[in-house]
């Protein structure tokens, strides 16, 4: 199943997507695309897998998409180091120990940079206290691998050993900024990359002045890594667990000039159109801000078109995409007032035909 995944097929498959973007983007006038690779290996922070029990025996499963063909998985090459190695433990400590075996049906790792670990375990059985019991010793057994906590989940159960969630921390040029990762919410899956994304951002908008508005923040990891280069930034993002590791992140960080706002991104262009209040805004007058630069990193279905009339007031836009079809529709939009500056391509998801995107435009 992971026989093309190899380091000696990594600059073709990449040379590919290269092309790929190349003949999708071909009505448009770009500039050389900004290229940054992948490490080839062990590049993804989280996995998940299904756990398969045969009699005494129990592995986990991974399905073909296409074919819906299961795999055992023993080892997945794509994923940190640290997963790997806690994929082996995790089942060495179980497989003779039926509180922890029994009707466990899926695995979920997040890891981190940093070396921290955060194992999900999903049952089809509800769960007693012997669990957590139990569950609390295997947090000390796999402890000599990294710092690691523990998730217990069944049907409208959560049991939390010690944390639901990891902290990273990012390099980024020459400095080093630290992130909330929470369970269950999204996070760039290959760090490496991202560090490279925001880095490319960073540098983008060095000196930029003025505020920054930023849609779709999650848990701050543009916001954060961008600040030092703008007066003050306003980020909003809907969903409620990104938006208070956003809060945790911005302390962490010692950062003084990010607010963020809980609403979307159709909600916020509600509010600086005066169509509606929101008493969520009502500690910020919209009016005093200067809209200058805006940063979008939209969902795989990209901006709405009320989304892309609302960044087009923007003198620039810095758009982050993890769909390049959804980008091409509404870049059709937004070269009509703007121009591209500049154009990156992020290999965030190796040996897949998945590649992150990253745009910036200024207007005409």
């Amino acid at each position: 199943m992971f026989s093309h995944i190899h380091p000696d097929n990594y600059d073709a498959q990449l040379l590919k997507k290269q092309q790929d973007m190349a003949k999708l983007f071909s009505d448009f006038s770009l500039p050389a695309a900004d290229l940054y690779p992948s490490a080839p290996l062990n590049y993804r922070q989280r996995a998940e897998f299904r756990v398969w029990h045969d009699g005494d025996d129990l592995y986990y499963i991974m399905f073909d998409s296409k074919t819906k063909e299961k795999y055992r998985v023993d080892d997945f090459p794509v994923a940190s180091e640290l997963i790997n190695k806690a994929m082996k433990a995790l089942l060495a400590a179980i497989k003779n120990h039926r509180e922890l075996r029994y009707k466990l049906f899926q695995v979920d790792f997040l890891s981190t940079l940093s070396g921290e670990l955060l194992i999900s375990m999903l049952y089809h059985k509800p769960l007693e206290e012997s669990w957590k019991v139990e569950a609390e010793k295997l947090k000390v057994q796999l402890s000599s691998i990294a710092p690691v906590d523990i998730i217990g989940r069944a049907k409208k159960q959560k049991i939390i050993i010690d944390k639901d969630y990891v902290m990273e921390s990012l390099q980024v040029g020459s400095k080093t900024f630290i992130y909330q990762q929470v369970e269950n919410s999204f996070t760039q899956p290959n760090a490496g990359v991202n560090e490279k994304m925001l880095l490319w951002a960073q540098q983008a908008t060095k000196n930029a002045g003025g505020d920054l508005i930023e849609l779709y923040c999650g848990n701050g990891n543009f916001s954060i890594a961008l600040a030092e280069n703008f007066t003050r930034v306003l980020a909003t993002e809907i969903s409620k667990t990104s938006v208070r590791s956003a809060q945790i992140n911005i302390s962490k960080n010692n950062i003084e000039n990010i607010d963020i706002v809980r609403m979307s991104s159709e909600e916020f262009s509600q509010a600086m159109n005066g169509e509606r209040k929101f008493r969520r805004l009502a500690d910020f007058d919209l009016t005093t801000y200067n809209y200058d630069t805006v940063l979008v990193d939209p969902p795989r279905a990209g901006l709405d078109r009320d989304s892309v009339e609302l960044v087009r007031r923007f003198n620039k836009i810095i758009y982050i995409s993890c769909n390049p079809e959804t980008l091409k529709d509404n870049l059709a939009l937004l070269v009509e007032t703007h121009q591209i500056d500049k154009f990156a391509l992020f290999d965030q998801f190796p040996y897949t035909d998945h590649i992150e995107t990253g745009v910036i435009l200024t207007r005409k």
